[in-house]
């Protein structure tokens, strides 16, 4: 062996592997999959586009090929109808159109959730913890001295051995109930929530595309509840003229719609979602570029008023953001808008629902919205 030879460990420059072809295209084809709701065509549409002007594909491996491995490993899935032609008429010949899969969908918030989630500094895992300290399931890291009718796996041994020696010395030691210490336990509380999301026509107004970084939010909000928060509720409302309620299967295919602003419809339903739940912590998100500028009548007409603030309107979203606050239900309103005027109106929205507002543009709008529903698990609201 020669004595003279030396080890230690031999840096060098990191070149990283090229990534595979279908997964360079993957990586765009979520993004434009989203931006198009879903429209699978659209988004293949938009990939030849980019391909002629970047190049992405090889002769070995074309945009065809890329297709075809998304339909092998189960992404899209092609609806066929025999008797009906693509101009549906009925002498057609099978041919059908591609759509996503549930396995996409999936993909799709679980993406979402990396992009928003990914760049925060992670919290606690778990389930988030209330400021009650008892009887819970989570230990506090506080010790108290021992009282009569607390659980006996709660005490602290270690602690209380020291107390005893501290107490009666080790000479003589003795372990009494005055030397016991217990160690104080939170509970792990639940939360409802309601994200509401605004698919009036100025959601995509004046070139700006708000509606996909408002479903993204909301697809990594879901993503986030149903994998770490599983006991927690997640309920996903659109407001246009009128409200509803929409699956989490639903977002990648929402659309912004030629609708109002019907901001009060939106917390009716919103409230009476929450009103069914059994859980003590309940808020509502809302999401929304634009002012209130409809109301559905009692008799079914509507009252459309967009120029400026009606006062109509606006005194039913203050009589809701109200009767929230009596439910104590928080409300808090991400304004996608800096209009001075509408800034107004969310002050004095969020005043009478003692709620809170954030002014922002697109950019961080998912860290802000996570950052708060994480602070919102950390307290029990009453």
């Amino acid at each position: 062996m020669n004595y003279q030879e030396r080890y230690g460990t031999r840096f060098e420059i990191h070149n990283p592997k090229d990534k595979d072809p279908f997964d360079k295209l993957f990586d765009i084809f979520k993004e434009l999959i989203t931006h198009t709701s879903g429209d699978f065509d659209e988004a293949i549409e938009w990939l030849r586009e980019l391909d002629k002007e970047y190049h992405l594909t090889t002769a070995e491996y074309t945009i065809d090929d890329f297709i075809e491995d998304l339909k092998q490993r189960g992404y899209i899935r092609e609806e066929i109808d025999p008797s009906k032609g693509q101009d549906g008429s009925d002498d057609g010949d099978g041919s059908g159109r591609f759509t996503i899969t549930a396995k996409t969908e999936q993909l799709l918030r679980k993406h979402a959730l990396e992009q928003i989630f990914g760049n925060m500094r992670k919290g606690a895992s778990g389930n988030h913890k209330t400021s009650k300290l008892g009887t819970g399931d989570e230990h506090s890291g506080d010790f108290r001295a021992y009282k009569f009718g607390d659980d006996l796996g709660s005490i602290s041994m270690t602690e209380s051995l020291r107390n005893a020696q501290i107490n009666h010395g080790i000479g003589n030691f003795n372990l009494t109930e005055e030397d016991l210490v217990v160690e104080d336990t939170q509970f792990k509380a639940q939360m409802s929530t309601v994200l509401m999301i605004d698919i009036s026509h100025s959601m995509i107004l004046y070139g700006e595309d708000r509606i996909t970084p408002a479903k993204k939010v909301a697809m990594a909000l879901a993503e986030l509840i149903t994998t770490r928060y599983p006991k927690d509720t997640l309920d996903i409302i659109v407001f246009g003229n009128d409200a509803w309620p929409i699956k989490i299967a639903d977002l990648p295919y929402l659309k912004v719609g030629p609708y109002h602003t019907n901001t009060v419809a939106g917390l009716q339903l919103a409230l009476d979602l929450l009103r069914r739940k059994r859980n003590t912590n309940k808020q509502i998100f809302m999401i929304t570029d634009g002012k209130p500028s409809c109301l559905r009548l009692s008799d079914g007409r509507y009252y459309k008023n967009s120029n400026g603030l009606d006062e109509y309107i606006v005194d039913k979203c203050y009589n809701m953001a109200a009767q929230a606050r009596r439910l104590h239900i928080p409300i808090t309103t991400f304004m996608i808008a800096n209009d001075p005027y509408l800034q107004q109106f969310v002050d004095a929205f969020t005043e009478a629902n003692k709620g809170k507002a954030f002014y922002t543009g697109l950019k961080g709008l998912g860290e802000m919205i996570f950052s708060d529903y994480e602070r919102n698990r950390k307290k029990r609201m009453k």
